[in-house]
């Protein structure tokens, strides 16, 4: 599969950059769409496009309306808690399963498995053949991908010598540390270089050195301009990786946007002080979230802002020496939208 090809009518981009052929409309040029187009909109399909998928086993419903892309080059994180319809939406999306409604769409048609050459799947379930060898099990599969058996046994040690495993390229799998053995497992899915990476918790398991370079192995693919798919429960890995973050609940989309959109949109008005004097923990203008002898979260009550907030804190006497709007963190999040009550 090659995910630069025209679709829907527009060249779409490849890693060496915008490609220079024009709109198939034969009446506008491409490069009169850029201009007069606002920056934000993209000529270029997206790399992953899932619209109004629904999907049923039995009579249990897994995924429901789901919707949502991914764009060319981002590091795009799909978060849930454990069977929330993660896993299954990328086997889905990968042909394993079939959707009961919706379509599902990489580089713009169904994923055909004669595209391997583009895809690296780190799944959560690992599996490599314990009693291999480390190079020919790599190699094996980078020919499994389309490489040559030379260029596929060049890539593989090149990666063992990133990784530090250079020492480990004869030794069978089954003697390696589990944290070994995830790095291994990690050069599979990337000995093509890929330009979709799904990686379905890539640092489960590993310590913080590890953790650490497979972050770092991670943004190298997004640099040389792979689209990247990370699934994990790690916000702080979010955080440092992600362009824009999905959270799903029971195989329902509950947000999606940009780290700073969500905390923004869920901020709901709060704001955090240092002062000093006495704090009334009871306000019309504002309810106390949590708060220290200097320190407190507010929010403001309906119908009031923070000016109200803070004229009603002068006006108690306090002293205030911080003010700000405050942002949950993405765990704040994430734990807000998994333990609220569905409305009935």
């Amino acid at each position: 599969m090659d995910l630069s090809t025209p679709v829907d009518g527009f060249a779409a981009t490849s890693r060496s950059g915008p490609s220079s052929e024009s709109c198939s409309a034969p009446s506008v040029s491409r490069s009169l769409l850029l201009a007069i187009l606002p920056v934000s909109v993209s000529l270029d399909p997206p790399t992953v496009l899932v619209e109004d998928f629904t999907l049923r086993l039995g009579d249990k419903t897994i995924v429901d309306d789901l919707s949502f892309d991914v764009r060319r080059g981002e590091v795009f994180a799909f978060l849930g808690s454990n069977g929330s319809g993660k896993t299954s939406t990328i086997r889905t999306l990968l042909g394993i399963y079939k959707p009961t409604s919706g379509r599902l769409l990489v580089g713009g048609r169904p994923y055909d498995p004669s595209w391997t050459a583009n895809l690296g799947y780190l799944p959560e379930e690992r599996g490599l053949y314990g009693r291999s060898r480390v190079l020919e099990t790599m190699t094996y599969f980078g020919e499994l991908k389309g490489l040559a058996a030379s260029e596929a046994k060049r890539r593989a040690r090149a990666f063992l010598e990133r990784v530090g495993l250079a020492d480990k390229a004869m030794v069978l799998l089954r003697k390696l540390s589990g944290g070994e053995q995830q790095k291994v497992q990690l050069g599979v899915t990337t000995i093509n270089e890929p330009q979709l990476l799904i990686l379905d918790e890539p640092t489960k398991g590993l310590d913080p050195v590890n953790r650490e370079l497979l972050l770092e192995l991670v943004l190298e693919h997004k640099a040389r301009g792979a689209t990247i798919v990370y699934i994990t429960h790690q916000m702080d890995e979010v955080e440092r990786l992600a362009d824009r973050v999905m959270i799903i609940k029971s195989g329902r989309r509950q947000l999606l946007g940009s780290l700073a959109e969500i905390r923004r949109e869920r901020g709901d008005g709060m704001l955090e002080i240092e002062f000093e004097g006495a704090l009334p923990p009871r306000h019309d203008a504002y309810d106390v979230l949590k708060s220290t002898p200097t320190t407190a979260t507010l929010k403001p009550a309906v119908g009031r802002t923070d000016q109200d907030v803070c004229l009603a804190l002068l006006g108690a006497g306090l002293r205030l020496r911080r003010y700000r709007t405050a942002e949950p963190s993405l765990t704040e999040i994430f734990i807000e939208i998994h333990t609220r009550k569905e409305s009935a």
